[in-house]
C-alpha cells in the first residue's frame, strides 16, 4: 500500500481550482454560488491573507482545505474538508492547528464553526479533537443577497 504524505500551507487564490475540485467530491457539501466562486474566495483571502490553509499531497494535489478568517474579535472556520482517500492521516487536525496558530498570531482568542447536524463524520471529528458543541445558543442568519444560492453535492 502506498504511503500518503502531505504538507499544510497557507492557501492562495492559485489553489482555487484544486480546492473547488475537492469541494465537488465531498458528499453533502454546500457550495454558495457567489461566496464560493473564484471571485468570492479571492475577496475572502484578501481580507484574511494568512489564516486559510490547504493540505497538498506528494503529487501536488489539494487534498484538504479550510477557509479561515476573523472579524478582529472572533475567528471562524468554513468549508473544512479532507479528500476521502486522505482521511484519518491527521490532515484535518493539522489544518485546524495551522488555522488556530494563524488566528493567535492575529490576537484572536475565540474561534467558531458551523457543522450541519446531518454531517456525522464532521461532527465526530470536532468532538474528537476537543471542540465544544454549544447547546446554549441558537444560530441565526439573514440573507442579504438571494442570488447567493447554496447547492449541495449529492
Amino acid at each position: 500500500m502506498e504511503e500518503k504524505s502531505f504538507i499544510v500551507r497557507t492557501m492562495t487564490i492559485e489553489d482555487y481550482d484544486g480546492l473547488y475540485a475537492l469541494w465537488m467530491t465531498i458528499k453533502g457539501f454546500g457550495i454558495r454560488s457567489i461566496d464560493d466562486s473564484r471571485e468570492g474566495v479571492e475577496q475572502f483571502l484578501r481580507r484574511n491573507p494568512s489564516t486559510s490553509v490547504v493540505a497538498v499531497s506528494e503529487r501536488g494535489e489539494i487534498v484538504g482545505g479550510i477557509l479561515c478568517g476573523h472579524d478582529g474579535r472572533r475567528g471562524c472556520l468554513y468549508h473544512v474538508c479532507v479528500r476521502s482517500d486522505y482521511r484519518l492521516l491527521g490532515i484535518g487536525k493539522a489544518m485546524v492547528v495551522f488555522c488556530m496558530n494563524a488566528l493567535k498570531d492575529e490576537n484572536i482568542n475565540k474561534v467558531t464553526l458551523i457543522a450541519f447536524t446531518k454531517n456525522d463524520l464532521g461532527n465526530a471529528f470536532w468532538n474528537r479533537i476537543g471542540w465544544t458543541h454549544r447547546l446554549d445558543l441558537n444560530y441565526y442568519d439573514f440573507t442579504l443577497n438571494e442570488e447567493n444560492i447554496t447547492a449541495f453535492n449529492e
